[in-house]
Order: C-alpha cells, then structure tokens, then sequence
C-alpha cells in the first residue's frame, strides 16, 4: 500500500443548515464516484478508516478556551460568549456535532500524517480536511479546527521540513499565520486576490517575519483568471521555491472553488489546470499528504478530486461517468456526463491584463524570495 485514502461515512452526517453553501454530502458524493470509477474497492486496503482526534490533540494548536467552548456547543445549542470565538449565525453556525466532526476531519489529517511518516505510504489523502482558515482561538470561514496546521506541526515534530501548497481560491490565512515566524515550514498560497474575495489577505509582501522571513509565499491572481494564468504564475514560482526548500513532505491543499461556476469565488480554472497542477505537485514531492478544501459546487468537488486521486495511483480514468453513479446522482450537478471539463480561455485586453498582473506578482516574488547566486 503506498497511497491511501482516510475516509469516513461520518463526515457527510455533519450538516451545517440548509443555507450554507457548505455541503458536506459533497465528500459521500466524492467516495461515490471515486468508488464507481474503479478507483477504489470496498474492501481495497488504501481505504483507511478516519479516528477521531483527541481533544489533547487539538490542544496542540487550539487554545484551551476555544476548545472548551466548542466542547460546550457541541450539543447544537449557543452558548455565553460563542461569537466572541467566530461561532453563531453566519459563516460558522453552531450545529450539533460541531466538535465532534471537527475532531473527525482533524483525525483523519493526522491518520494521513502519520501513514506517510512510519513509512507504510507515500501518499495520503484527506477528502474532509484543508480547512485552513481556523486560527489557534477562533473560527473563520467554515473551518472551525485547523487540520492542515495540526498535521504539518506533528510532522515537524517528527523533525520534518515541510513545504505547503494550497491552490484554494482563498488565501490559506490560518495555516500562513500558524507558521509565519519559522523557517521549518514554506507556505505558498495561490489564490484569488484578497482585494476582491475573503479574507482579504495574501498579498505577495506577506513574507514572514523573524526566523520565517522569506518562507512565507503568496500569488494573489486577478478575479476571472483561467487554466492559462493559473499555470503560468504556478509554474513560474512552485517548483523553484519547492526545489529550493527541499522539504521532506508536501502538504497540498486542493481547493476547487477555483472552477468556472462556482458560487463563492470569481476565478475560471477547469479541470485541465487542476490537474496539470495536482500532476506538477506529485512530481515535486518526495512524500505527500493531500488535503481537500472548498469547492461549493458538489459535482465540481467530486470529479476533481477523483481526477486527483486518479493521478495519486498513476491510474488514467476514462471521461465518461458511469452510468449507475448517473441513475444514483446525477441529480447533483453532472449533467455533462463526463469527469474532464471542456477548455475554456479568456482573450483579449482583460487575459493580457491578467496575464500581465500574474507576471508583476511572480517577478516580485522571484527578485524576493527565491535564491539567488
């Protein structure tokens, strides 16, 4: 076995109210058809089965006062003091389990973490987890625990260098604050540009600070930017700063909010650009723990993260769905029947201008972050 996939049915029984575009059945509906492609057996032993965190666990980089309020709206109920943590109406609604599905998410990134680092695979993947905007005492943007900054800060631990690679259509806020001050730990985030999308930060002059100046990587990208631009400004800094840093692990985040439709950002990727980008990181990296992310478009969500865990296995899928997932599913989104995208490209003034932006954004980090002789 030398790739896995952490798992759990209970992750889709979470739910955070019918108006939040959060939908968790988006991860039952990714192991579907994961599942129906042929990807992965019910009894295959790549499927792990995700445990629990324990509390002491999230008390590795939560506060104590947060957690002991999570603990206290678990049951669903609000509680003296909650918003004070980013909890109540809104982004981060109190709903019964709240703690107990963070914990879930939370124990599966370590599960991941810790299958890589006693040797018995080189790459793990966490469908539930990249819920990277959770800061050490607060809950933002739909993350309540920081998965990503737990499993990177035991992996450390362990005496890794760890890089990570969070392509989300939102800059990774909480895990770039987690690990801002250190040199153990290269953070690079490419996203939608905090000046038009939360949370409004991710700017290229986000450095670090102290021991962690320079190892704090951002590319803020134009609203609308396609496959083209993505890749461009990917290729032009990823791969140097990785080969630079050379870390022991990469810890990828795999948002897909980033695609064409998608109801919470304003970017045009397809899964042509995702892939190329999921491909480039596997060949980057000597060891990977992949996490997922957004993505608020459940059919996006699911043929993107089959496509990736197709390249995780060196497998190429066939395009067509099956059509027993379509007769179970289809209902969800899938309407044109096949896992790949059509491509799709801006022209004209506004792709120069984006192309030119990405440019501005990557030679800056270019004369500025990377290595020079």
């Amino acid at each position: 076995m030398r790739t896995a996939f952490v798992y759990s049915d209970e992750f889709a029984r979470f739910d955070y109210g019918p108006e939040h575009p959060l939908k968790p059945f988006r991860l039952k509906l990714t192991h579907e058809l994961i599942k129906a492609c042929g990807l992965l057996a019910p009894s295959d032993q790549r499927l792990v089965e995700a445990p629990m965190a324990s509390v002491d666990e999230l008390l590795s980089y939560h506060t104590e006062d947060y957690i002991d309020t999570l603990k206290t709206v678990n049951s669903g109920k609000p509680a003296a003091r909650a918003g004070a943590y980013g909890l109540g109406p809104g982004d981060n609604p109190i709903f019964a389990g709240v703690l107990d599905g963070s914990r879930l998410v939370a124990g599966a990134s370590l599960r991941a973490a810790s299958l890589i680092e006693n040797g018995e695979v080189d790459i793990a993947f966490n469908i539930s987890g990249g819920l990277h905007h959770a800061m050490a005492s607060r809950a933002s943007g739909f993350c309540y625990v920081n998965d990503a900054v737990l499993a990177i800060r035991w992996l450390v631990k362990q005496g890794k260098r760890v890089a990570y690679i969070d392509i989300d259509a939102h800059h990774g806020d909480g895990v770039q604050a987690a690990f801002y001050d250190t040199d153990r730990v290269l953070t690079i985030s490419l996203h939608e540009t905090g000046g038009a999308l939360f949370p409004g930060t991710g700017f290229e002059d986000e450095t670090g600070a102290g021991a962690g100046k320079g190892y704090s990587v951002n590319v803020p990208l134009p609203p609308e930017s396609d496959d083209e631009v993505f890749l461009f400004a990917f290729n032009a800094v990823v791969p140097a700063l990785v080969e630079s840093f050379q870390p022991d692990i990469i810890v990828s985040q795999l948002g897909v909010d980033t695609f064409r439709g998608d109801p919470l950002a304003h970017l045009n990727y397809t899964t042509r650009g995702f892939c190329a980008a999921v491909q480039k990181i596997k060949k980057l990296a000597p060891k990977w723990l992949a996490l997922g992310g957004g993505g608020y478009d459940v059919a996006n969500v699911a043929r993107a993260w089959t496509l990736a865990w197709a390249t995780m296995n060196d497998v190429e899928v066939a395009d067509e769905i099956p059509e027993d997932f379509l007769r179970h599913y289809g209902h969800a989104g899938f309407e044109s029947g096949r896992l790949r995208d059509k491509p799709f490209t801006i022209t004209g003034t506004k792709k120069d201008h984006m192309l030119k932006e990405a440019a501005r954004v990557t030679d800056y980090i270019r004369k500025n972050l990377l290595p020079h002789d």
